[in-house]
């Protein structure tokens, strides 16, 4: 059996009862428990504790947090906090628990095994059938071409419009909530963003960019600006490089993608268009930087318009 203080104390208020000395006390646990003998400040201490009529071996209470505080009930009561609120943050658990920051530190991070991590952006939220359908897509591309080994990877080229900002978004660090090992990450819908803005299109295959194209103010994205306007200038980039080169279009399911009059366009030009499942990730804003496109827009939009001869 290993002697924990409170055992050690009650030795010790026997021998004082007994009419031993301090030092006789300490001598004589001194050579029953040798190292884990309480120091002869101890027992004097409690001697003289006992000789001002105190009998209690316990400790008595103190005002201010215990020292340690990393116990069952307060860890299940932080588990209980941020099951409530997954933004609750250190201040509001030490002042609701009333548990210094290194135990809470100690709690979340050892214990419950939590982390705050930010939610991740995506445009929607996906149905299982659209899910599906995604994954239906993205196999059969595979397989069409050969695990992307098929050269005819360098035919294909995709593009999207989208808003270009004059400033750098808010982070995410406002969404970061709590986690527990077990369960999966958050995810947050995109919201929308209103300030000074230049719609583009921009477009690139394999081997980078190929064309980026501003639209021109208080117009709109529809059928015959991306028919007359947009697509005749990348059409007309890829062609500068490779005249009689098949080209694949890759490009979302927007109305103005879709019409009939954009469907005439591809025909006559013999275009091939790739399928794209619905609510599938825009590329424009995955793969290519918002400065960089910001950049180029701004270049067109200053450099003065040119004529052929």
């Amino acid at each position: 059996m290993e002697l924990n203080r409170e055992h050690f104390r009650a030795i010790i208020f026997h021998n004082f009862r007994r009419g031993l000395s301090r030092q006789e006390c300490f001598d004589e646990l001194n050579s029953l428990y040798s190292d884990k003998a309480p120091s002869y400040s101890t027992v004097k201490n409690w001697y003289n504790e006992f000789n001002r009529g105190r009998c209690s071996i316990q400790d008595e209470s103190r005002a201010g947090r215990p020292k340690s505080v990393v116990v069952p009930e307060k860890i299940n009561a932080v588990r209980e906090l941020i099951k409530q609120d997954r933004h609750v943050t250190y201040r509001e658990i030490e002042a609701s628990l009333d548990i210094n920051m290194t135990s809470i530190n100690k709690i979340l991070h050892e214990h419950l095994s939590v982390k705050k991590i930010c939610s991740r952006w995506i445009p929607h939220n996906l149905t299982n059938a659209q899910k599906k359908a995604r994954v239906d897509w993205c196999k059969e591309m595979l397989e069409k071409y050969i695990q992307g080994t098929s050269k005819a990877v360098y035919n294909i080229y995709t593009g999207d419009e989208s808003w270009i900002y004059a400033y750098e978004p808010e982070t995410k660090q406002q969404s970061t909530v709590w986690v527990f090992q077990d369960e999966a990450k958050p995810t947050k819908v995109v919201r929308g963003r209103s300030t000074s803005k230049q719609m583009i299109a921009c477009f690139f295959g394999i081997n980078g960019h190929v064309a980026t194209v501003a639209l021109e103010q208080r117009r709109t994205v529809n059928s015959e600006w991306y028919t007359t306007i947009c697509l005749p200038e990348v059409i007309g980039e890829i062609r500068k490089k490779q005249k009689n080169r098949r080209i694949i279009l890759h490009h979302d399911n927007a109305s103005s993608h879709t019409s009939t009059q954009t469907k005439a366009f591809l025909t006559e030009r013999k275009i091939e268009l790739m399928g794209h499942p619905p609510e599938s990730f825009k590329c424009t804003k995955i793969l290519y930087k918002r400065e960089y496109l910001l950049t180029i827009t701004i270049s067109k939009a200053a450099s003065p318009s040119t004529t052929k001869s």
